[in-house]
C-alpha cells in the first residue's frame, strides 16, 4: 500500500514539474514553432512516464498552455475528397429538380424554343464565374468558401463586415436553395398520388428532413451515398435523351416562330428572365469550395471539380431539354396552363412517348429521387459555411461546433435546415428569383470585385489556377449577372429584398460588435 501512495505521489510530483515549465514558457508569450517543440518534447516525457494520474493532469496542463500560445487545439476536417467525389457533389448539387420543371418557365419567357438560348449564355456565364471560384478555391481551400474570401480580399474592418453579411444573408438564401428542390419533389409527388395536392408544402418539408438523416454521419460514409443518388440522375436524364432519339420528332426543336430573333426591347426582356432560370438551374459548380477544408491537393482538385461540372452539366442539359422539346413541342407546353403539365414536365414526356401512364410514374419517381440527391448535396456544402464563420469568431459560437464521434458540423446543418422548412411554404417563382437575386448582389458581385483587388494589391500570393485571360472573367460575369438582375419584369422586388437583408445585417453586425458579441480573430 505504501509503495502504491509513493508512487502517486512521484505521478504527481513529475506532473508539476512539468506543469511549471509549461507555464513558465506561456508567460513568455514563445512564437508558435517553439511553442510547438516544448509540447512536443513535454508530451514524449509524459508517454515514457505512463501513469494514468500524471497523463491526466499533463494533458490538462497542456491544454492549457495551448490556449496561452494561441494553439489550443481543435477538432479539424479531414482532407478526404478527391476528384471524383467534388464533381459527384458538384453535379448532385447542379442537376437537381430545376431542368425538369424550368423549361415551361424558359419557353414562356422567350415564347418558344429560342429559349434554348437562355441554356447556352447561362453556360458562358457560368464558365466566366467558375474561373473566378477555381482561382479563389485554389488559393485558399478552407471550409466556408466564400467566408474566406471576402475576409482575405478585402481585408481589416471591411473584410469583417462583407464576410458576415455573406453569412447572414446565407442564413437566407441558403435554405431558399434546399427548398426548391423540396418544393420541386413534392410537385412530383402529386403526380403520383392526386390525393397529396393541397399538402405539398409537407412533404417538401418531410424531404429535408430525411436529408439531414442521411447526412448525420461523416463525409467519407456521405460520399458513398452520393455516389448512388448520382447513378440515379444520370440514369434519369439518359432515359429522357434515349426516349428523345427513339419517339421524339427533332425538328420541334428548332421550329422557331416568325420574328423569334428580332432584337427588340421584348426579346432582350425575355432573355433576361430565361437567363436568370438557367443561371438558377447550373449554379452548384462551386459547391467544392464550400468543403475546401475537406479536399486532397485542392490546387488541383477544386479548379478541375468546378470547370469538368459546368462542361458536363451544359452537355446533359442541351440533350435533356432538346428531347423534352421532340416530344413536346413548345407550342403545346405553351397551350397547357394547367398545373399538371407545369409540375410534372418528364412525367407527361414520357406518358406521351410511351402512351402509357406507368411510364410517367416511373419518371415521376427518379425525379424525385433526383430532386432529393440535390438538397442532400446542398445542405452538406452550405453547412460548412457558417461553421468556418463561427470558428473565425464573426458569427454565433454554437455553429462553430463539430459532432463529438462523427466530425461534422451538426449545428449549423441542423439550423439550415430548419430555415428551409420554413421556406417550404413559399412558391417555386417565389423562391428561385429570390435567391437568383440575393445571391448576385451580396455575393457574386462581391467575389469578382474581390478577385480583381487581389491581383493588384497581393500579387506575390501563391495562386495554384490562375484564369484564363484574365481579366475578362470577372467583367464578364459582372456584366452577365448584371444584365440578367436588371433585364426582367419586377426585378425591382428582388433588388429591394437583397437591400433589406444587407441593412438588417450591418444592423445586426454594428450591434454585435457593440457588445461585444464578436471575438477578433487572428486569422488573416
Amino acid at each position: 500500500m505504501k509503495g502504491v501512495c509513493a508512487e502517486r505521489l512521484a505521478e504527481r510530483q513529475s506532473a508539476a514539474r512539468v506543469a511549471r515549465s509549461f507555464m513558465r514558457l506561456g508567460s513568455h508569450k514563445p512564437g508558435k514553432v517553439q511553442a510547438r517543440r516544448v509540447v512536443d518534447r513535454n508530451s514524449q516525457r509524459c508517454e515514457r512516464r505512463a501513469g494514468p494520474i500524471q497523463l491526466r493532469a499533463a494533458s490538462y496542463e497542456l491544454r492549457q498552455f495551448g490556449r496561452l500560445v494561441g494553439m489550443e487545439a481543435e477538432p479539424k476536417l479531414e482532407r478526404t475528397l478527391g476528384l471524383g467525389g467534388a464533381v459527384t457533389l458538384n453535379l448532385l448539387d447542379m442537376i437537381g429538380v430545376g431542368p425538369f420543371i424550368t423549361l415551361p418557365l424558359l419557353l414562356g419567357a422567350m415564347g418558344g424554343p429560342q429559349a434554348m438560348l437562355g441554356w447556352v449564355l447561362g453556360a458562358g456565364l457560368a464558365v466566366c464565374d467558375g474561373m473566378v471560384w477555381a482561382e479563389l478555391g485554389a488559393m485558399m481551400p478552407e471550409a466556408g468558401g466564400t467566408y474566406v474570401y471576402l475576409r482575405k480580399m478585402f481585408g481589416g474592418g471591411l473584410g469583417r463586415l462583407l464576410s458576415f453579411l455573406f453569412v447572414f444573408q446565407l442564413c437566407f438564401s441558403a435554405p431558399l436553395s434546399v427548398a426548391s428542390g423540396c418544393i420541386g419533389l413534392s410537385q412530383y409527388a402529386t403526380y403520383l398520388w392526386p390525393a397529396l395536392v393541397g399538402k405539398t408544402i409537407w412533404v417538401a418539408i418531410a424531404a429535408v428532413g430525411v436529408a439531414v438523416l442521411l447526412l448525420y454521419r461523416k463525409l467519407d460514409r456521405v460520399r458513398v451515398l452520393s455516389v448512388g443518388l448520382l447513378v440515379v440522375v444520370l440514369g434519369t436524364i439518359g432515359w429522357a435523351v434515349v426516349t428523345g432519339l427513339l419517339h421524339g420528332h427533332w425538328g420541334n426543336v428548332v421550329a422557331f416562330s416568325p420574328g423569334a430573333f428580332v432584337l427588340d426591347r421584348g426579346f432582350f426582356m425575355g432573355l433576361g428572365s430565361a437567363m436568370l432560370i438557367a443561371t438558377y438551374d447550373y449554379w452548384g459548380y462551386y459547391n467544392v469550395t464550400f468543403l475546401g477544408g475537406e479536399v486532397r491537393d485542392a490546387g488541383r482538385t477544386i479548379p478541375r471539380a468546378v470547370l469538368l461540372s459546368i462542361g458536363i452539366v451544359f452537355v446533359l442539359y442541351m440533350a435533356l431539354n432538346a428531347s423534352v422539346l421532340s416530344v413536346l413541342p413548345a407550342g403545346r407546353l405553351l397551350a397547357a396552363q394547367n398545373l399538371e403539365a407545369r409540375r410534372a414536365l418528364l412525367s407527361q414526356m414520357m406518358q406521351v412517348a410511351y402512351g402509357s401512364p406507368t411510364a410517367g410514374k416511373i419518371a415521376a419517381v427518379l425525379v424525385m429521387v433526383t430532386a432529393f440527391a440535390s438538397v442532400f448535396s446542398l445542405l452538406l456544402g452550405y453547412s460548412r459555411i457558417p461553421f468556418a464563420a463561427a470558428r473565425d469568431g464573426n458569427f454565433i459560437g454554437a455553429f462553430g461546433r463539430l459532432h463529438r464521434t462523427k466530425k461534422f458540423p451538426h449545428v449549423a446543418l441542423l439550423a439550415l435546415a430548419g430555415v428551409a422548412c420554413l421556406c417550404c411554404f413559399f412558391s417555386l417563382g417565389e423562391v428561385i428569383a429570390a435567391l437568383v437575386v440575393l445571391r448576385i448582389l451580396l455575393q457574386f458581385g462581391l467575389q469578382h470585385v474581390g478577385v480583381m483587388l487581389l491581383r493588384r494589391q497581393r500579387p506575390e500570393m501563391r495562386r495554384p489556377f490562375r484564369m484564363w485571360l484574365y481579366p475578362l472573367p470577372p467583367v464578364l460575369a459582372l456584366l452577365g449577372f448584371g444584365f440578367l438582375v436588371v433585364e426582367r419584369v419586377g426585378f425591382g422586388r428582388q433588388v429591394m429584398l437583397a437591400g433589406v437583408v444587407a441593412l438588417v445585417g450591418c444592423l445586426v453586425y454594428a450591434g454585435r460588435r457593440i457588445c461585444g458579441g464578436m471575438k477578433e480573430s487572428g486569422r488573416a
